[in-house]
């Protein structure tokens, strides 16, 4: 943070955006925060906070994070969008900064879309293995929602020209769909995880839960072991979070919002586990859950790819943000004394219009409409 401020002291930008998790605001009693926020000040920049859950904005992910606005005197200080979609925010926020998340006040009924789950993201990619390597393939079935008919589109039907008239690497291919492949004896422990909602290695045989939900191997029976001789139930999972955790080895589940992409895959102290198949989520079902169109191709070892998805911003997060630069910048919210801003009812609805347009006989009509 201090090196990012000391580049804004240099640059002198008109405007500044500094992307961070929430933890920020709890170390040393947010005190980390507070210094963002008024070096910015310091340097005579206008400034606000703003704590944003990814889910608000149409994605299967809760994944709170801090933004921090800042603007030079002579323009105006973009707001904070406010949400598209019905995710209730519950937790991240430390209580004294529990009035910079960005959301409706209680007493106001906006109305707003249907919250996303992982089936809507995810059911329709193909089954992989866990030591899947092509980083190029086919779909095997037709998109089975909304969701997943936008996330598909052509660079074109997403109005992006960033490769100029070229249509980009692969178009049309399923890119990226691949997981990190697990060792031998935590393949064996995830084959052994149940497929069903809040399963995880409390599952595997020997271990019991005290009243105090505390998980321990039965002291009445062996320890069950792997064809290695190491354990099946690896002390790691019992002692994390002093064996009160439900998160290593654990499955994810269709009907569920996920908590965060995170950008390692391994499974030991994360709830990442595909609900129906024997390995982690893939690099490409991590990038859906980001709000990344298919045709993104991630580059470098396996470990990178997820690394670069999981350190970005999640796409409709960043998409909103920049309407409301966008907004600030055309001065169309000053003298307005919100801090936040209702993105246009045709804002979260342009995108699918899209895709509406592409499955219309009508054509011309409806794809002006949706790209206006």
């Amino acid at each position: 943070i201090v090196t990012f401020m000391d580049i804004v002291s240099f640059l002198k930008p008109k405007y500044v955006l500094m992307e961070n998790v929430a933890d920020i605001l709890k170390l040393n009693g947010g005190s980390v925060g507070r210094y963002a926020l008024s070096r910015l000040v310091a340097l005579n920049y206008q400034s606000r906070m703003g704590l944003m859950v990814a889910g608000c904005y149409g994605l299967p992910q809760f994944r709170m994070r801090m933004f921090l606005w800042g603007a030079l005197p002579t323009m105006v200080l973009p707001k904070y969008p406010l949400p598209t979609h019905d995710v209730v925010v519950h937790g991240g926020a430390p209580s004294a900064f529990s009035q910079s998340v960005v959301a409706y006040d209680e007493n106001q009924k906006p109305t707003l879309k249907e919250a996303l789950y992982l089936r809507d993201a995810i059911s329709d990619l193909p089954k992989v293995s866990n030591d899947e390597t092509a980083d190029e393939t086919m779909y095997s079935v037709k998109a089975e929602t909304e969701f997943q008919r936008y996330i598909r589109l052509s660079r074109k039907e997403m109005l992006d020209y960033s490769f100029g008239d070229n249509k980009g690497p692969s178009e049309g291919m399923l890119l990226d769909h691949r997981p990190l492949k697990l060792n031998k004896d935590d393949y064996e422990r995830v084959k052994q995880i149940p497929h069903q909602k809040g399963a995880n290695f409390r599952n595997l045989t020997g271990v019991k839960v005290g009243q105090d939900n505390v998980a321990y191997m039965d002291p009445t029976v062996k320890p069950p072991c792997l064809e290695s001789g190491k354990p099946l139930v690896p002390y790691y999972a019992l002692s994390f979070m002093h064996g009160k955790s439900l998160k290593p080895f654990g499955r994810l589940w269709w009907d569920e919002t996920v908590p965060t992409v995170f950008t390692r895959a391994e499974p030991h102290n994360q709830i990442i586990l595909h609900p129906d198949q024997a390995r982690v989520l893939t690099v490409r079902e991590n990038a859906r859950l980001q709000g990344f169109p298919d045709y993104y191709r991630m580059y470098g070892p396996i470990k990178e790819r997820y690394m670069q998805v999981g350190n970005a911003v999640a796409v409709p997060v960043a998409r909103a943000l920049g309407y409301a630069l966008a907004q600030a910048f055309q001065r169309k919210t000053e003298g307005n004394n919100n801090l936040m801003i209702v993105l246009p009812g045709s804002f979260s609805d342009v995108a699918m219009m899209r895709v509406r347009a592409r499955a219309s006989s009508s054509g011309a009509e409806d794809v002006l409409v949706g790209d206006e």
